[in-house]
């Protein structure tokens, strides 16, 4: 049996949704939806798809490196998006920060994301041999 283990970043909304920040499993990591919260509570990048997805991606970071993981351990990311126009922006700093690890990713339009000023959430799986 696998052994699994729960990593929390200690937000409230954990606890009342019953979710982990992410969840290792064996060699897996798997990273919940991620948005540009930093790490006093603030919104980083309010209506600014390029600043939040920075945001999100140092906040993914941070969770890998909690369980002594990177970026380069990253396979896919799932991209949710309020405006599909962005594309580019969001897709710039995916590149930026993934660079020559290129794993699989989705990106999508969704009608709205939790609080209004979200423009982008991202899932990452990653896997740590």
């Amino acid at each position: 049996m696998m052994q699994r283990r729960n990593i929390s970043s200690g937000a409230p909304w954990e606890a009342i949704v019953g979710y982990s920040r992410a969840v290792l499993v064996g060699s897996n990591i798997y990273i919940s939806g991620t948005t540009a919260i930093d790490e006093n509570g603030n919104i980083v990048g309010e209506n600014n798809a390029y600043e939040q997805t920075k945001q999100i991606i140092k906040n993914i970071e941070m969770v890998l490196l909690k369980i002594n993981a990177s970026l380069s351990d990253v396979v896919r990311t799932r991209i949710f998006v309020t405006d599909i126009q962005d594309w580019k922006k969001i897709g710039k700093v995916h590149q930026e920060a993934f660079g020559d690890t290129l794993p699989a990713t989705t990106m999508v339009e969704v009608n709205r994301l939790i609080r209004p000023e979200f423009r982008v959430e991202m899932e990452a799986d990653a896997v740590v041999m």
